[in-house]
C-alpha cells in the first residue's frame, strides 16, 4: 500500500483550535466482515487490532469523569470486540447517547445475530454504510454481495422499530465513488428514501453524505491510479471557509484501539497525535485536561472536511 503522509504534511490549511469536548469518538479495532475500497481505517477480516478488556475500563472512566454527551463507536466493524456490548452498556447507564457505526452485514454475522436487539433496548443510534440504493454501485465499492447483506441488516432494524420509532434512529451514509465529492445531502436523501422505500418496504431518518478522504487505502488507490494530484486540486478550489467552524475535531476526540487519543479519526490513521504534539498521550492522561482551546494538527487532508458542502460524521457542514 502507497503511503500519502508525505504528500499531505506540507500544507496551507487554516489553523484551527477546539471548541468545548461533546463527543469521543472511539474505534474499537480494524476487524471488520467487509473490506471496502474506500475505508480509511484499511479495516478487513485479516486484521487482529482490537481494544482489550482494560481500554474500555478506560474508556468508560473517561466517560464519567468528562461529562461526554455521546459516545460515538466505530472500527472495523465495531461489534466484532466482545467488549463491544459493555461499553454500550456502561454508557447508556450513564445516560450518555451512544452510536453505532454499523456496516450492517455484521448484524447477519453468526454469533452476532442478537445485536440489532440490543441495540434496540439500549436506544443505540444507528448510522449505517450504504454508499447507493443501486446493488451494482454497492458491490463494486464493498465486495460482491453486500448489497444484499445491506438490505437485510436494514429490513432487520426496522423490524426493531429502527427508521420509524423517535427514539430509535437510523441514519444512513453515502460515499462517492472515484475522485467526486458528494452531491447534496438533501436531494440524495429523497432519492434514497423513495428508492429503498419503492424497492423494499425500508425506512429510515436521514442520509449524511461524507467525502473520501486521500489517506489509507482510497489514498494509495489515488497514488496508483496517478489521480492524487488531481484529486487534492478537487478538494482544494472547492474549499469553503464557511465550513470551518463546523468541522468535527473542533467538538469530538478521537480514541484509538490502545486509547491514544488524536484530533480526529483521520489523524489517527495518519498518526498525528492531538494537538500538534510530537507524542502520543493516552486517555488516562487527560483526566485532569482541559481541551478547549486546545491547538488542532492539520495536515493537507483537512481540505477534504471543508470541500463543497463540507463533510463530517454527522453528514455535510453547510
Amino acid at each position: 500500500m502507497k503511503d500519502t503522509f508525505d504528500l499531505l504534511v506540507n500544507t496551507d490549511f487554516p489553523p484551527i483550535k477546539r471548541a468545548a469536548l461533546e463527543t469521543m469518538q472511539v474505534n474499537l479495532g480494524y476487524l471488520c466482515n467487509q473490506q471496502c475500497l474506500h475505508c480509511h481505517v484499511d479495516a478487513s477480516p485479516r486484521r487482529t487490532e482490537i481494544m482489550s478488556a482494560q481500554t474500555i475500563t478506560d474508556v468508560i472512566n473517561f466517560l464519567e469523569h468528562k461529562n461526554i454527551k455521546t459516545l460515538d463507536l466505530t472500527g472495523g466493524a465495531p461489534e466484532m470486540n466482545p467488549g463491544f456490548f459493555t461499553l454500550v452498556k456502561a454508557a447508556r447507564d450513564m445516560g450518555v447517547h451512544v452510536i453505532d457505526r454499523c456496516n450492517l452485514t455484521v448484524l447477519l454475522e453468526k454469533g452476532l445475530e442478537k445485536t440489532a436487539s440490543f441495540l434496540a433496548e439500549n436506544e443505540v443510534e444507528v448510522v449505517a454504510s450504504m454508499p447507493c440504493y443501486l446493488e451494482e454501485n454497492v458491490d463494486a465499492q464493498r465486495g460482491k454481495g453486500v448489497y444484499e447483506g445491506s438490505i437485510e441488516g436494514l429490513k432487520l432494524l426496522n423490524r426493531h422499530g429502527y427508521g420509524l420509532k423517535d427514539n430509535l434512529q437510523l441514519n444512513l451514509v453515502y460515499n462517492p465513488q472515484g475522485i467526486n465529492l458528494p452531491p447534496s445531502q438533501d436531494l440524495l436523501e429523497r432519492d434514497y428514501k423513495k428508492e429503498l422505500q419503492r424497492r423494499f418496504g425500508i425506512s429510515f431518518n436521514h442520509l449524511y453524505t461524507i467525502t473520501n478522504m486521500p489517506i489509507k487505502r482510497f489514498g494509495s488507490t489515488l497514488v496508483s491510479k496517478g489521480l492524487f494530484e488531481e484529486y487534492m486540486q478537487l478538494l482544494k478550489t472547492s474549499y469553503s471557509k464557511d465550513n470551518l467552524p463546523g468541522v468535527m475535531c473542533r467538538t469530538t476526540l478521537s480514541v484509538d484501539w490502545q486509547g491514544y487519543v488524536y484530533d480526529c479519526d483521520f489523524n489517527q490513521m495518519l498518526d498525528l497525535p492531538a494537538g500538534v504534539s510530537a507524542n502520543k498521550t493516552h486517555i488516562n492522561q487527560l483526566l485532569q485536561s482541559e481541551l478547549k482551546g486546545q491547538a488542532i494538527s492539520i495536515m493537507d487532508h483537512c481540505y477534504g472536511c471543508t470541500a463543497g458542502q463540507g463533510s463530517s460524521c454527522g453528514g455535510s457542514l453547510s
